[in-house]
């Protein structure tokens, strides 16, 4: 029996994409291995998650490899021509994204209560009130679990 075809496409339940991601990076690990060993190659394999979470494969030590790595990109920069206008624009949205992420970590640190410092009391006040929405839209999240939960025991009881 044959394996079904899979579209690949992002997995909207998180729970099913995280396990697929655990099962795939075995997964990719252990080929980054085989082709190691096979072919005496030295692989060097970085992954982060959706998390942020750091997971690394190397078939020897992973600094001298990612130090070849350097060596030889910064060799391969020599040579290429200036940047074509396709490079500029990648770099241009690095830039940009490289940004977005520096400022969504400092507004997740505000929320955290982390870096408050250099706040104003308005900015302060705006944070509170968003915290508390924030709060009360938990607090009714779980009253709807435990809720839910007593009702089931009770379903349960009576059965």
């Amino acid at each position: 029996m044959a394996r079904e075809k899979i579209r690949i496409k992002k997995i909207d339940n998180i729970t099913a994409r995280q396990v697929t991601f655990s099962k795939r990076r075995r997964g990719i690990f252990k080929k980054a291995d085989e082709l190691s060993v096979l072919c005496d190659a030295d692989v060097a394999l970085i992954i982060f998650s959706a998390t942020g979470k750091l997971f690394e494969f190397s078939s020897s030590r992973m600094r001298d490899i990612l130090g070849r790595y350097s060596l030889h990109a910064s060799n391969i920069n020599k040579l290429m021509d200036p940047p074509s206008t396709h490079l500029r624009l990648e770099n241009c949205n690095l830039s940009r994204l490289s940004k977005e992420v520096e400022d969504k970590t400092k507004q997740l640190r505000k929320l955290r209560g982390e870096d408050l410092d250099g706040l104003n009391l308005e900015e302060l006040q705006r944070l509170e009130k968003l915290l508390e929405s924030g709060l009360s839209r938990v607090s009714e999240k779980k009253g709807e679990c435990v809720m839910s939960q007593i009702f089931s025991l009770e379903k349960r009881v009576s059965s």
